[in-house]
């Protein structure tokens, strides 16, 4: 008779359109919350509102923030270079969008 292994996964679902406050996204990405605010100052992330208490983030912040860390974290990035990694990572994806439009050649 074989066994078999169960393996139990928890995540969280995160709604594309529902804003995550500040508190939201540093649990959903992990993140400690002055490496979410130092990302907002350096342009990284933009968020709704004036004030930390009143930010509202989105889907795509959620993304872009999990990037940010695994580029802070994992590669050693600096905070500036974080910002034109993901700049960069942008263009990519934009030059994809409008190969696919366009079609080969």
């Amino acid at each position: 008779m074989s066994t078999t292994e169960i393996q139990s996964i928890q995540g969280l679902i995160v709604e594309e359109d529902i804003p995550l406050t500040l508190e939201d996204l540093c649990q959903a990405c992990f993140a400690p919350r002055e490496h979410v605010i130092a990302w907002v100052v350096e342009g990284v992330l933009e968020p709704l509102g004036e004030t930390p208490q009143d930010w509202r983030f989105t889907g795509a912040s959620l993304h872009r923030a999990r990037l940010a860390l695994w580029l802070t974290r994992d590669l050693e990035i600096n905070l500036p270079g974080v910002a034109l990694a993901l700049d960069l990572f942008d263009e990519i994806a934009a030059l994809q969008a409008h190969q696919q439009r366009v079609g080969p050649r």
